[in-house]
């Protein structure tokens, strides 16, 4: 069985894909040019295009979400134990020579 969200993703590309089309007709019928409609056209299919790819990837991201939550995250933001200091040059004390 599929999610609701694969649902109306799928649902989205589908109305996105008949925009393409029918957007372009629209404009034929109310006097545009051919040239302009299928520039039109092909400006609608490249955003749908692009757009497809990008809800893909967060559903993907969505997906593999659940899967890391049970597992410790060690991020940039992480803190360091008490006592390590990364990135230091000098072992001595805090106060700087002069």
């Amino acid at each position: 069985m599929t999610s609701p969200s694969r649902d109306s993703a799928s649902d989205l590309v589908r109305w996105a894909a008949f925009s393409c089309v029918l957007v372009p007709v629209v404009l034929v019928l109310y006097g545009t040019s051919l040239g302009g409609a299928a520039g039109t056209a092909l400006g609608l299919a490249a955003v749908t295009a692009v757009c497809r790819v990008l809800l893909r990837q967060s559903e993907r991201g969505a997906a593999r979400m659940p899967a890391e939550e049970g597992a410790p995250h060690r991020g940039r933001h992480c803190r360091a134990p008490s006592g390590s200091h990364r990135g230091t040059r000098h072992s001595g004390g805090t106060t700087p020579v002069d």
